[in-house]
């Protein structure tokens, strides 16, 4: 019966942001079309719903390049941060040099970095992959180091107690209970992946949604470039909801245990 309401009221709370995005696109329609502003400045939500029909296998084919690049970004970033979280655990002074380091990178602008990992590693996918890795692996390892640090001192000394050792208290305590803060930064470097890996396409690539956003915005297709910007978006959403579903059912299953 909770559960029931839950979902009711999840379904509920969609709701209210969903029918505030069709009014604003029927505003913006009716806008457009009353002050007849032509579609190389501001295309209306109908001429871009016109290119998505129009060129939806190009867009497809885009789409597919810079899935690929995003999806190997995180996957490399989230096996790095499980890694070198774990290491930092068990090896406290590798965490005293590196974490500090760390934080560091992260103040770099990534249209800096991006130019230059074109430079060094090319046009093709590495470039892009590294970036994705880049933007994306710091927030997933901070979270899961955080969490770990964050495990009740009781249930430590209670491992202690029992005589268990670091891996064994590792495995059942630090990294169940660091999950939470884990999923939290997956779902925050999901934001950023699309982005990424579309900055770097727009700066070098033959390939990918940047690819095609530089294309139509030299040719002044702004319903191109709109058509693009809701793919990216659409992606990072879709993305923050299979992270969500993901961190649900694994962390019910660790309630469980």
């Amino acid at each position: 019966m909770k559960s029931l309401k839950t979902i009711d009221n999840k379904i509920k709370n969609g709701i209210y942001p969903l029918v505030t995005l069709l009014i604003l696109i029927l505003v913006w329609e009716l806008t457009i079309n009353m002050l007849k502003i032509p579609s190389y400045l501001i295309p209306s939500p109908s001429d871009i719903l016109i290119e998505f029909k129009e060129d939806w296998r190009v867009l497809l084919m885009h789409s597919k390049v810079t899935l690929i690049e995003t999806l190997l970004g995180l996957m490399i970033s989230v096996l790095l941060a499980l890694f070198i979280g774990t290491l930092m655990d068990f090896v406290t002074i590798i965490k005293k040099c590196l974490y500090p380091l760390m934080y560091v990178t992260q103040m770099i602008p990534t249209i800096t970095i991006a130019p230059l990992l074109v430079i060094w590693f090319g046009f093709g996918i590495k470039s892009k992959v590294l970036l994705v890795v880049l933007t994306c692996f710091f927030p997933i390892l901070v979270n899961f180091a955080d969490g770990i640090d964050k495990v009740d001192p009781d249930f430590l000394n209670m491992f202690r107690l029992m005589k268990s050792s670091r891996l064994k208290t590792f495995i059942h305590l630090k990294f169940p209970m660091a999950l939470g803060d884990f999923f939290t930064g997956l779902k925050i470097s999901s934001t950023y992946a699309f982005i990424a890996a579309t900055v770097a396409e727009w700066l070098g690539g033959t390939s990918g949604l940047g690819v095609y956003m530089v294309r139509a915005k030299s040719s002044y297709a702004l319903d191109k470039v709109f058509a693009c910007t809701i793919l990216v978006v659409l992606f990072s959403l879709i993305f923050v909801g299979v992270i969500n579903i993901l961190r649900d059912i694994v962390l019910r299953d660790n309630h469980k245990h």
